[in-house]
């Protein structure tokens, strides 16, 4: 490792190259210990001991307890995030059905939207009648169907 140093000293850009590769592993090290932490705590499947055992595992001795962790439990790390974010995913299409439903019966006031939007397209109705319809329908006396 010393003619490496004398090397980099001797080569400023290799200096440099060496400090954004020392960095750039440093950052690594962090997400993948992030990763890890977060993965024991989402973890459903670990029981309280066990989370506790494998975070004081990975504080106590960082690297061996990140590595080990890695081998024992990373395989299924990646479908525990995408059932994560399917969850998620699921939640927010709900929110947004929910939102989107209106509190009106039968049809929301977006659906009437876009069909007076389609009407006014093919030309049965003229500018003016699509404004006045169009403010009924968001004042909330339009026709609801």
């Amino acid at each position: 490792m010393t003619g490496m140093t004398y090397l980099a000293y001797d080569y400023p850009l290799l200096s440099a190259l060496l400090t954004m590769l020392v960095f750039f592993l440093w950052i690594m090290w962090f997400i993948l210990l992030f990763r890890v932490v977060v993965d024991i705590v989402r973890d459903d499947s670990l029981g309280g001991w066990g989370k506790t055992g494998w975070l004081v595992f990975t504080i106590v001795l960082p690297f061996l307890g990140v590595f080990v962790y890695v081998i024992a439990r990373g395989r299924n790390m990646g479908s525990r995030e995408l059932a994560q974010a399917r969850a998620q995913q699921e939640a927010l299409d709900s929110y947004i059905r929910q939102t989107a439903k209106g509190t009106g019966e039968g049809t929301s006031s977006v659906d009437e939207l876009a069909r007076l939007s389609e009407i006014k397209a093919r030309g049965d109705i003229s500018d003016d009648e699509f404004r006045r319809a169009k403010e009924l329908v968001l004042s909330g006396h339009g026709p609801r169907e």
